[in-house]
């Protein structure tokens, strides 16, 4: 299962039936789970955790010291969970000591040409589309989906169930549930598709729509908005997910589009 012109290191520890292509490097201090194909030309780096069932493909580099100045040679890792696929030439940075490790969850897709760097937590059933590009700390809800080339700001949280469109330039927080697209990025409703498709009934997405109208269509800030959710809206899951993720904002989140409207963060 493990091809004669693979380097794997005598400290690394592979599952028995984990397969590897030729031409492949595994470093010392590697797990490895039970039914994972690595591909041609892959290095695994120090610290990889690597969970069962994934597959990768070939030229990804897993583990590579974080391209951060402040990294000091600490003993970080790289998590993946199972039945994960990365894609080729997708580069995962180990984290730092602001949070010890980067994380990608189980069942997720990370497409070609994609970069997470360090600390970054991406959770469970994403899809990060092709040449996606994820500074630091950058945090990604379950079943997200970033269309292809997103560039995301460190420090930026992107709500679980959110869709954001390819070529987006992520710079403030995308709130759950939500359709993220337009230049700059702004709220585009609720990411109904894909709530059907998860098993949402169609009163939590008018639910979901309803709580938004709030946030985006009233006319209040942010704090208003939030106060008068909690008093008037009964209590739910998606309603309190809404608020807390708000609530819990370091960037701020996305604004609702509007004509001749400007990012601030690149004005001149």
């Amino acid at each position: 299962m493990i091809h004669p012109h693979t380097y794997i290191h005598p400290n690394a520890r592979l599952a028995t039936n984990v397969k590897i292509d030729p031409f492949t490097v595994i470093h010392q201090n590697v797990e490895i789970g039970e039914g994972t194909w690595i591909g041609s030309n892959v290095t695994i780096m120090e610290g990889a955790r690597i969970g069962k069932n994934c597959r990768i493909f070939p030229g990804a580099v897993i583990a590579a010291m974080p391209q951060d100045l402040k990294f000091e040679g600490e003993d970080t890792i790289v998590e993946i969970g199972d039945n994960t696929t990365i894609r080729e030439f997708v580069t995962i940075n180990r984290g730092t000591k602001d949070s010890w490790k980067t994380k990608v969850g189980h069942n997720s897709l990370i497409m070609a040409y994609s970069h997470l760097a360090h600390d970054c937590v991406v959770g469970n059933y994403c899809v990060l589309s092709n040449n996606t590009q994820l500074a630091g700390h950058v945090e990604v809800g379950d079943w997200a989906i970033l269309g292809g080339m997103c560039a995301v700001h460190q420090f930026v949280k992107i709500g679980q169930h959110a869709f954001v469109s390819g070529g987006s330039l992520v710079g403030k927080d995308v709130p759950p549930y939500i359709k993220a697209g337009r230049q700059p990025l702004s709220y585009s409703g609720a990411n109904s598709v894909g709530l059907k498709r998860r098993g949402f009934t169609i009163d939590k997405i008018n639910h979901i729509l309803d709580i938004y109208r709030v946030i985006y269509n009233k006319g209040m800030n942010t704090s208003q908005a939030l106060e008068f959710l909690e008093e008037e809206f009964p209590a739910t899951d998606e309603r309190d997910e809404i608020v807390t993720f708000i609530r819990e904002s370091g960037r701020g989140i996305i604004k609702r589009y509007s004509k001749g409207s400007v990012d601030e963060d690149i004005a001149d």
